[in-house]
């Protein structure tokens, strides 16, 4: 068992910070598109410019935040550990979030891939127990690999289907 401080030190693949800024950089051309379908709407209806200068410095600054500066600080802040009788994961921007997951307690283990982890030669951990799943993400995929299985040994889950 661990202390209250004593905070997980296995970090996530530094590839990750590469996944995470091209779906921050698909968020954030949301945000753009969206800024200009408002800027069209400023137009239309003839409200101030002031507006459009406004919506677009929020937009360019969301989009910036959402691509470079979420991801980074996600990457850092991301840690996990696999032990004897608990996996403990802790994460977060804004807040930190940190989660202990009894072994005893562990139902299925997944690894899975989208096309930008894919890219990048990564893969999630999905850790499903009754309480719901939770995913260690952006690993290398051996690791990732590895890891499913050290968990599925360790809460004595069958690969019997």
């Amino acid at each position: 068992m661990t202390s209250a401080g004593d905070a997980p030190s296995e970090r996530i693949d530094p590839r990750a910070l590469r996944a995470w800024r091209v779906r921050g950089a698909i968020e954030g051309g949301i945000v753009i598109a969206t800024a200009g379908l408002a800027s069209w709407l400023v137009v239309r209806f003839q409200l101030p410019w002031l507006l459009i200068v406004l919506v677009w410095v929020v937009a360019l600054v969301a989009a910036w935040v959402l691509a470079w500066l979420v991801p980074r600080i996600r990457w850092e802040r991301w840690r996990y550990r696999i032990g004897e009788r608990q996996i403990e994961l802790q994460r977060g921007v804004l807040v930190i979030t940190r989660t202990l997951i009894p072994l005893a307690r562990v139902q299925h283990v997944d690894t899975k891939q989208g096309p930008i982890l894919r890219f990048y030669g990564l893969a999630s951990v999905a850790i499903a127990t009754a309480a719901g799943t939770a995913e260690i993400p952006a690993l290398a995929v051996d690791e990732a690999q590895r890891l499913r299985d050290q968990i599925a040994q360790l809460a004595g889950v069958s690969e019997d289907v």
